[in-house]
């Protein structure tokens, strides 16, 4: 027995035309998108996010006052090595010429009288101690400035991620609307030839289920969306309900580097946190030093002058007085306090050094991760929207099919489905791609 060869998908859609040619014209394609409004809101780009962002998040501005408050910490620890210059007024009244006898040692006589002084100390040398914990300052003031960066890039990676994540819910919001509207005129079409007894009840059935389902694919989006661009807004550092049209970049940026360790070499070169680390080991050895240097003695020089204008002459054989000298402190014991202090601050610099391995080892790890993800999602990107094409082909004939009554409608909702997930996973591949983009480049610090 031969059998028919079958039409192909022209000769279906010209039958198809010749059946029902006010019903099936080439404008209603679902196969086609759907043209919608044009969406409403403030245009927004991932670069102007990231300005917004940098300008207005308060962790910026926290990361930065703390970093100022550290380089007064530099001021306070160099103020050691500078002279210091106190002003004295005082009167005294006394039962003349009497004595303590009790309480610290010092001049026990009492004398009635008034005066007024000058005291200055300038340290000589302490043998390095101040001077080192001037430079453990400094290397912590470094450190927080290197921490201040690493806070910029952390917000610059917040905004692209949360820009990615409301672009792709936006774009999912745009493939549920259009199918809302194509489901909608193919739902008119059969409750038309329903009406006019050309398709049966089970069509039109089957074409409010994808209508319904369609709408329910719209609630969803529209919420995702809407708690997409709340969560950029609070990156951006803004409490209003901002709405935006996110716009795309018309070409996604250029790759980090060529491989995986190029990456990393640049990750060990100028991640911020990295640095900001090897700072605090810098910080904390200078530190250990100045805590040996406890030890050592400190020579100090120190004055005096003033007058005393009322005081008996008994006493105060002049109005005046005036001393230089110099001062040597020993330390003897201290209840080998020194010595704990110095171990301690020690151990504290070998835990900072091993701080920084971890974090070595984490960015390796972190950066080999973000590259294999960056190359998984740039695959996606092929396969879906190769995936799309079929879809729409397989949709155009499931379509023709139908038309041509050669097909249940069945056939036509599946390829429906699929047109519609397939849509959808081509804007989360191209958006995961370009969010996993900015990880890579956040992993290897070269945040723009």
């Amino acid at each position: 027995m031969r059998l028919a060869k079958l039409p192909d998908a022209p000769q279906l859609q010209a039958q198809a035309q010749r059946t029902a040619p006010a019903l099936y014209s080439p404008a209603t394609n679902p196969a086609d998108p759907v043209p919608l409004p044009p969406p409403t809101g403030k245009p927004l780009t991932r670069q102007q996010a990231e300005q917004l962002a940098l300008r207005n998040n308060p962790r910026i501005t926290v990361a930065a006052l703390l970093a100022l408050a550290q380089k007064q910490v530099v001021r306070e620890t160099r103020s050691a090595l500078l002279p210091t210059l106190d002003g004295n007024v005082t009167g005294v009244d006394a039962d003349e010429a009497s004595r303590l006898s009790s309480g610290s040692l010092a001049a026990s006589r009492l004398l009635y009288h008034v005066g007024a002084g000058v005291d200055l100390n300038q340290l000589i040398t302490d043998f390095g101690h101040t001077s080192n914990l001037v430079a453990s300052s400094s290397f912590q003031a470094k450190a927080s400035e290197q921490r201040s960066e690493a806070t910029r890039e952390d917000i610059v990676l917040a905004a692209d991620i949360a820009f990615y994540n409301a672009l792709e819910a936006q774009a999912t919001l745009q493939v549920a609307e259009s199918t809302v509207n194509a489901r909608q005129a193919v739902s008119d079409q059969i409750d038309a030839l329903t009406a006019n007894n050309l398709k049966s009840t089970l069509d039109q059935s089957f074409a409010q289920v994808d209508l319904s389902q369609a709408k329910l694919l719209d609630l969803d989006s529209q919420n995702q969306f809407d708690a997409a661009t709340a969560d950029l807004n609070e990156v951006l550092g803004t409490t209003n309900d901002q709405q935006y049209t996110l716009v795309d970049d018309p070409s996604p940026p250029q790759p980090v580097a060529t491989s995986a360790e190029a990456v990393i070499a640049l990750a060990l070169q100028q991640r911020p946190d990295l640095l900001a680390l090897r700072l605090n080991h810098e910080a904390d050895l200078r530190f250990s030093r100045a805590q040996h240097e406890q030890l050592l003695p400190t020579v100090s020089g120190l004055g005096v002058v003033g007058l005393t204008p009322v005081g008996s002459s008994t006493y105060f054989t002049t109005n005046r007085y005036g001393a230089a000298g110099v001062n040597v402190g020993i330390p003897i014991f201290h209840g080998f306090k020194f010595h704990a202090q110095a171990t301690e601050a020690d151990l504290r610099a070998k835990a900072s050094d091993e701080q920084s391995r971890v974090l070595i080892n984490r960015i390796v790890r972190d950066v080999r991760t973000a590259w294999l993800r960056t190359n998984t999602a740039q695959k996606k990107m092929t396969v879906t929207a190769e995936l799309l094409k079929e879809a729409n082909t397989a949709l155009d004939l499931a379509d023709t099919r139908y038309r041509a009554g050669l097909s249940s409608i069945v056939e036509l909702s599946q390829a429906q489905l699929q047109q519609t997930q397939a849509q959808i996973a081509e804007a989360n591949a191209r958006f995961d791609y370009e969010a996993d983009l900015a990880a890579l480049r956040f992993q290897s610090g070269s945040q723009p």
